[in-house]
């Protein structure tokens, strides 16, 4: 099973001064990271993988910490990164055994979506929440459904999760 996990609140990008990918988690983002580690840690999870935005690795953190893994930087998850690249990814990471988490943005995580919707599998493109989680369902080497779970708000504005 793969799992897509789009990064948790990181406050008003348009507020934020300087390179946006330096951009950190704010308190509701901290508390989201934590519940995603909560929720990932039961998984047999072999892998851990992420944009290089701080606010990708700062949301899995605390399930790497839990688990022991290192997280793995990987361009293909960075904000703006190239459709066909990222897909070629996640098929890679399909074909492996056990669980992978990839930590990305909501421009990656939808565009996954869309190009797995368009082969037929079974996702709803429109939903991606900050610090939502798609499971990727793998059968016989193929992504044959995908599971949405919304993410837990902890007094988060509607704004704060688009």
């Amino acid at each position: 099973m793969l799992h897509l996990v789009r990064h948790a609140s990181a406050g008003d990008r348009r507020a934020w001064q300087g390179d946006d990918s330096a951009r950190p988690l704010d308190p509701i983002g901290h508390a989201q990271a934590e519940a995603i580690a909560t929720t990932l840690a039961p998984s047999p999870i072999q892998r851990i993988l992420s944009s290089p935005s701080i606010r990708c690795t700062q949301t899995i953190e605390p399930l790497a910490t839990k688990l022991g893994l290192e997280i793995e930087i990987s361009a293909e998850l960075a904000e703006g990164a190239d459709g066909w690249r990222t897909e070629a990814l996640v098929e890679r990471l399909s074909g492996e055994a056990g669980h992978s988490v990839l930590c990305s943005h909501g421009d990656v995580i939808p565009e996954v979506l869309w190009r797995l919707a368009f082969r037929g599998v079974d996702v709803n493109p429109t939903r991606c929440k900050k610090a939502s989680i798609w499971e990727l369902h793998v059968t016989d080497g193929a992504i044959s459904h995908g599971i949405y779970r919304a993410p837990r708000t902890f007094g988060a504005s509607v704004e704060d999760l688009s």
